[in-house]
């Protein structure tokens, strides 16, 4: 699914005006039946509705929504707020609709001064004021007036996004200044900024509302972001040949574990060999051997000569994918037998934990990855990693896309939405997964996850698609038996089975 910014949601909207074809403002009346639909579904009409329409076309929407609820028996308030003197065309085709409305409770056009409604409980606002044209903060007036409707007691619904939060970028904006919304019905598609969790307590619970812009229009509209689905997926996985043996699976390495952190190593140990690998070898501390041997039978255990820590990186021939990092430890002989080992290595590579901690303290070293190797931090190891710190997610996300194309990298950032940042600039966000999955040794599991299904042959786009998927999905599958709460890393593993089912099970 293609994320498109606030100008190309503009442009779709011109596309599909002039090869549906379909005037603007019969456009605009589609998409405010669609969001009073939403609302007549959750709010029956004994709720007052209070309405806030601003100047432009979010406000037109808000208009036709308040026209449309008081046709339906609900009692509005509408509040227009024309301070410059200039409404939209469609706004102002819409306002002349609510003047002729005999209907609506009371409606008021604001030029100046404003004196507000009292907004009780068991009230509904309906927020209209700003839409994705947005590109400034709120200020003055319409910044008061955001503040008078976060602390009220009221339910706020946003028509498309929460007014004052911008597309994409939020990293200059004024919290304060945003409306905190209980519901937002966003209009065709996600908007970028919904996927970052700062925001999340600004859009409240989420609708997507589906007004029939130009198939046509979207699928030729280049996008630079994309939320995966099922459906991308499915056509990539890799069937096994009838007559396979395991050497045709591949052979993966893990470098994993120091001593007091061999669950790290076991953890990635059996999620790559659920995720399709043919053979694997763990490469971790002598003191990790009983438990590896114990807990997975089926890896070959390569002991370091080092008792505790990883201290001597191994002969890399003859293996198809190494995953490097998860508790591997950062003291500086750790360190020097890690970028040994990535040098040495010419197959595909993972570097989690550790070793991004490693590079984070050996920033040159950066320089010496090779292209297309795929890194899976989440946010305070890329800032590590980054050397730097950032003020909200769209700046994060920005400085990884910029690394990713540096290095000519596959990286990882992950999160509630993953977002694969690929070496061409673009990001894949990943759509499965939960809460429950913020727990220790998740991560150590999606880097076994991708190391196996490197090891299986995918390239590394695929692998990495793949994998945040169905790390997410296998998480999604366990929660449902565990609940969030009691969600554990190795409930993830458990759940691969199911979760590579699922995704080669030919849809119904």
């Amino acid at each position: 699914m293609k994320i498109f910014t606030g100008a190309q949601i503009h442009e779709l909207d011109k596309y599909t005006i002039e090869h549906e074809p379909v005037t603007s403002i019969a456009l605009m009346e589609r998409a405010a039946k669609a969001i009073t639909r939403a609302i007549t579904e959750m709010w029956g009409n004994d709720v007052p509705v209070v309405v806030f329409a601003g100047p432009g076309n979010n406000g037109g929407d808000a208009l036709a929504v308040a026209r449309m609820l008081a046709e339906m028996k609900y009692q509005v308030s509408v509040y227009l707020f024309n301070i410059s003197g200039k409404l939209s065309d469609d706004c102002a085709t819409n306002r002349q609709k609510v003047i002729d409305n005999k209907l609506i409770k009371n409606f008021t056009e604001v030029t100046n001064e404003f004196d507000p409604p009292k907004l009780e409980s068991g009230m509904l606002v309906v927020d209209g004021l700003f839409g994705s044209g947005l590109n400034k903060p709120l200020a003055g007036g319409f910044a008061s007036l955001v503040k008078y409707v976060n602390q009220s007691p009221s339910t706020v619904v946003s028509i498309d996004i929460p007014s004052g939060l911008m597309t994409e970028d939020n990293t200059y904006n004024v919290r304060a200044n945003i409306i905190k919304a209980d519901v937002t019905l966003t209009l065709q598609q996600k908007k970028l900024s919904f996927l970052f969790p700062e925001n999340q307590r600004l859009i409240g619970r989420l609708r997507i509302l589906d007004i029939r812009l130009s198939k046509e229009g979207m699928d030729n509209m280049p996008s630079a972001f994309n939320i995966i689905e099922e459906k991308d997926l499915r056509p990539r996985l890799l069937r096994r040949n009838e007559y396979a043996h395991k050497g045709d699976m591949g052979h993966a390495l893990i470098v994993a574990g120091r001593h007091g952190m061999a669950g790290a190593a076991v953890l990635a140990a059996k999620a790559c060999l659920r995720s399709g690998a043919g053979k694997l070898t763990v490469c971790t501390p002598r003191r990790n051997n009983d438990i590896m041997q114990i807990s997975v039978p089926e890896a070959v255990i390569s002991l370091d000569k080092d008792d505790y820590a990883f201290s001597e990186a191994i002969d890399s021939a003859g293996f198809d994918a190494l995953g490097i990092g998860p508790g591997l430890g950062t003291d500086e002989s750790s360190a020097i037998a890690f970028i040994t080992q990535i040098r040495r290595t010419q197959a595909p590579m993972v570097i989690d934990a550790d070793g991004l901690n490693i590079l984070a303290s050996h920033r040159a070293w950066l320089q010496q990855l090779p292209k297309g190797i795929i890194m899976t931090p989440h946010p305070k190891e890329f800032e590590r990693l980054a050397g730097n710190r950032f003020s909200d997610s769209y700046e994060l996300l920005s400085s990884v896309r910029g690394m990713a194309e540096h290095l000519q990298a596959y990286i990882i950032l992950k999160g509630h939405h993953s977002a694969l940042c690929l070496p061409d600039g673009n990001v894949v966000f990943n759509s499965t997964g939960n809460a429950g999955m913020a727990t220790a040794g998740s991560g150590d599991v999606l880097t076994g996850i991708i190391t196996g299904l490197l090891a299986r042959g995918y390239k590394q786009a695929d692998a990495c698609m793949l994998g945040m998927y169905i790390h997410g999905l296998a998480g999604d599958l366990a929660a449902e038996e565990t609940g969030e709460e009691s969600l554990v890393a190795s409930d993830i593993i458990k759940y691969l089975p199911q979760a590579f089912k699922h995704l080669a099970a030919e849809p119904c």
